[in-house]
């Protein structure tokens, strides 16, 4: 089955989930302290998330990509639909009733952190139909798959096929049953250090051991990032983090752009530990610009 898939293969990423728009709120701190109001500068909205960022990477750094997902029929899936068009992506949405996802960002002046709330919109019930999905998956070299909890019905079907799936689990704590699959059923999974804390080492281990991951990859912002392969060590390898080329403005997005580099590394025969290294300038490149509005070329990436 796998050796018929490769035989047509036309998409390098198929990205699946994980669309909408942040609205961006700049203050001069996080936490923000308790009051009525606060003055802040330009309030801005970027098209992207999850999903759409690392289709966007991907397709900046010259891979073919197809983008799968659900939007609602409203002008924030018109934003959506115009900036995926403006970077190139193949987008086909199906339309929620619900509506496209959204998320306001507080994003700290000074340091460039943020704090997110997530608006994720889509009902329990929401499928992907097979019909729509498969042609695709058929002639995919790699699967993105964003953890929205209708993307869980597709790993099946990823698996028959032996498309190559990697996932983004974000914050997870190593204990959210909503993550738990996506971690122990994809070749390649990210996550951020964060979620874990101190128990990230072990989290990162228990990936391996119960799940089929060749690697599994912890972000930490200006920290870098942990790499963690079957045939390596049972301690996680420090990557160091890339210097940005400029000041940092916006660590939103910084992560995705992370997967986009570590992906383009992989699809183009680097070893993981290149790979990651990949990703951390891809990640570093991201924090200089707002939003996904100055995305890194293959030039910039392999630049040494």
């Amino acid at each position: 089955m796998s050796e018929q898939r490769s035989q047509h293969t036309v998409y390098d990423v198929l990205v699946i989930g994980g669309s909408g728009v942040d609205t961006v709120v700049r203050v001069d701190s996080l936490p923000v302290p308790l009051a009525d109001s606060f003055g802040v500068p330009a309030i801005r909205e970027w098209p992207g998330h999850t999903g759409g960022n690392v289709a966007l990477g991907c397709r900046a750094l010259g891979l073919e990509v197809k983008f799968l997902d659900f939007i609602g029929d409203d002008w924030i899936g018109g934003q959506v639909r115009e900036r995926l068009a403006k970077g190139g992506v193949d987008f086909e949405p199906l339309i929620s009733a619900t509506g496209t996802r959204r998320a306001v960002n507080l994003v700290d002046t000074a340091t460039g952190r943020r704090m997110s709330f997530y608006d994720a919109r889509d009902p329990g019930d929401l499928r992907m139909p097979r019909d729509f999905y498969l042609p695709h998956l058929r002639r995919s070299g790699h699967v993105h798959l964003s953890i929205m909890d209708f993307a869980r019905h597709l790993l099946d079907d990823i698996e028959e096929l032996g498309v190559p799936v990697s996932t983004d689990l974000h914050d997870w704590d190593g204990l959210a049953d909503h993550h738990r699959e996506f971690a122990l059923r994809c070749d390649l999974v990210f996550l951020s250090a964060a979620g874990a804390g101190e128990r990230i080492a072990a989290v990162m281990r228990d990936i391996l051991r119960e799940g089929r991951a060749e690697a599994v990859v912890a972000t930490a912002g200006a920290g870098g990032s942990y790499l963690l392969t079957r045939d390596g060590s049972r301690t996680p390898r420090p990557i160091p983090a890339t210097v940005p080329p400029g000041p940092v403005v916006d660590s939103n997005g910084a992560g995705d752009a992370y997967v986009s580099g570590f992906l383009y590394g992989r699809l183009t025969g680097r070893d993981l530990e290149e790979c990651a290294r990949l990703g951390a300038r891809a990640g570093a490149h991201a924090c200089t610009a707002e939003g996904n509005t100055d995305l890194i070329g293959p030039a910039a990436l392999l630049s040494s």
